[in-house]
């Protein structure tokens, strides 16, 4: 897996540029909707919930700006988790060509759907940064922690995306299904709350979500100045590493098929 990773390192990034470019192709402001839409989500959230349903964080302030930091720090990794799994189904149905006609490492397009995620979350991020400079001054030092917290999301994200790209050959329902449980997953994490939040005997299914640990320790290096807790991160990346290679394995075990199926 990392050797195939390794040596089509450069082509995975020419086509990253290539679709992050050409998403906005032909559009007036171009690169500038990746920073327009983090900017707009932020302002409506921030509306919806704190003007709204007047939520609050456990422990924090009334101030609205707060709200509005801590709650984007999450979404912002729901969005990266979300359009990676969204797509995986239909990555490789919509690359037809690179099955029938072409010799093409088809394992590299779960990567570059992930690539162009990322983008997007640093886009989001370099939002997040800006608004904090403007209301709170330089961030905490524990921010240089971000990637870190991110990491293990990133490879759990690969291995799910090489798992859903290889299935939806073969069951294009998958693409539907997908859909929904991504959507139960925005609530069922602690994206728009705290954990803390919930009454003490429904927090054990909150942590069933793969989003929960990751969102939760972000805004703990991002907002409140908290580090790692090395232990929890531990346990989800050793979870994550498992589920990359088990998904990498299925997708070659299946790929043969792929031209016969489409």
């Amino acid at each position: 897996m990392f050797k195939t990773l390794f040596r089509y390192r450069t082509l995975i990034s020419d086509l990253v540029r290539r679709e992050v470019v050409g998403r906005y192709r032909g559009s007036a402001f171009g690169l500038l909707w990746s920073f327009f839409n983090p900017v707009f989500m932020l302002l409506v959230y921030t509306f919806v919930f704190s003007v709204v349903f007047k939520a609050r964080w456990p422990g924090g302030t009334e101030s609205k700006t707060e709200f509005a930091l801590v709650l984007f720090a999450g979404l912002m990794l729901f969005n990266f988790f979300a359009e990676c799994i969204n797509r995986s189904p239909s990555l490789i149905l919509s690359n037809v060509n690179y099955v029938k006609k072409v010799v093409f490492p088809l394992e590299i397009l779960p990567c570059v759907a992930l690539g162009s995620a990322l983008f997007h979350l640093l886009i989001s991020l370099a939002v997040w940064i800006a608004f904090y400079l403007v209301f709170y001054g330089v961030p905490h030092a524990t921010i240089l922690l971000f990637p870190v917290v991110v990491l293990p999301l990133v490879i759990l994200v690969l291995g799910v995306s090489w798992f859903l790209s290889a299935l939806g050959v073969y069951l294009r329902d998958v693409s539907q299904f997908i859909g929904i449980v991504t959507t139960v997953l925005m609530f069922m994490s602690p994206i728009f709350y705290s954990a803390t939040s919930l009454p003490e005997r429904y927090r054990a299914f909150l942590h069933l979500s793969p989003l929960t640990a990751v969102v939760e320790q972000a805004r703990n290096v991002l907002f409140w100045g908290i580090g790692i807790d090395w232990r929890v991160w531990s346990l989800y990346t050793v979870a994550a590493c498992l589920i990359a290679v088990l998904g990498y394995a299925w997708f070659q075990r299946t790929r043969k098929g792929f031209a016969d199926v489409l």
